[in-house]
């Protein structure tokens, strides 16, 4: 297995250097940069993860997240930041991020989160079915389109990721653990309502304007997606 090359942008060298020093430790390749705009310069390339702090010179994180998915750059980012109000992280994870971790952190917890990060890496370019369909809705997976009969729908990447399980499911009750898990790629006892959240995003733009309501909840258990309609 090839190492994987990690990119952090971190503008205490403190920080970075202990992160550095550590996963290098663990066999990573690890580059530093100390800006926003050097980060996105440097994020263009084939990383196979991001660590990537909120406040920086120049590009602040969430501008960074921002411009590398508008340049179709899905690397895994994990955001590393002091900041630990629940708005941050969903702000955090609305920008394009693929993981919210606070400082101080514990190393392991860190590198825990980038394993589970790496072993997502291939279904961000897996495509085995890449057109899904529930009833006028579409979703592919190769353009990152979502149309609803007929009518494009923008969505950003953690709503596009949520409907893209939703819709590899459908019918089937998910539970919020197991949206957690294959969404956010990682257990988040300190955010349990962030399914909730994303799923009201989701009804606003996808099933606001239609009489069949395809996002259902499942009470005391999670969600799923269906155009058929409970009784």
């Amino acid at each position: 297995m090839a190492t994987s090359h990690i990119l952090v942008i971190e503008d205490d060298e403190r920080i970075s250097g202990f992160i550095k020093r550590g996963l290098e430790a663990e066999g990573y390749l690890v580059d530093v940069v100390q800006d926003g705009q050097e980060g996105v310069q440097r994020g263009m390339a084939p990383y196979d993860l991001i660590i990537l702090d909120l406040l920086l010179p120049d590009k602040d994180g969430h501008e960074v997240c921002q411009a590398l998915r508008r340049e179709q750059i899905h690397t895994p980012i994990l955001i590393l930041t002091a900041k630990d109000a629940l708005e941050d992280k969903l702000s955090g994870f609305d920008h394009g991020a693929d993981d919210y971790l606070t400082k101080p952190f514990v190393f392991e917890e860190l590198l825990a989160r980038i394993k589970a990060l790496l072993r997502r890496r291939p279904s961000y370019n897996a495509t085995p079915d890449p057109l899904l369909h529930v009833a006028d809705l579409t979703l592919d997976q190769s353009s990152r389109e979502v149309r609803r009969g007929g009518e494009v729908i923008t969505l950003t990447k953690k709503e596009f990721d949520l409907l893209a399980f939703l819709m590899s499911n459908p019918n089937k009750a998910l539970s919020r653990t197991s949206i957690l898990e294959h969404v956010w790629g990682y257990h988040y006892d300190t955010l349990t309502n962030t399914v909730d959240v994303y799923i009201g995003y989701l009804r606003k733009k996808i099933d606001s304007r239609s009489e069949t309501k395809l996002i259902q909840t499942v009470r005391d258990f999670g969600y799923k997606l269906s155009d058929n309609q409970p009784s």
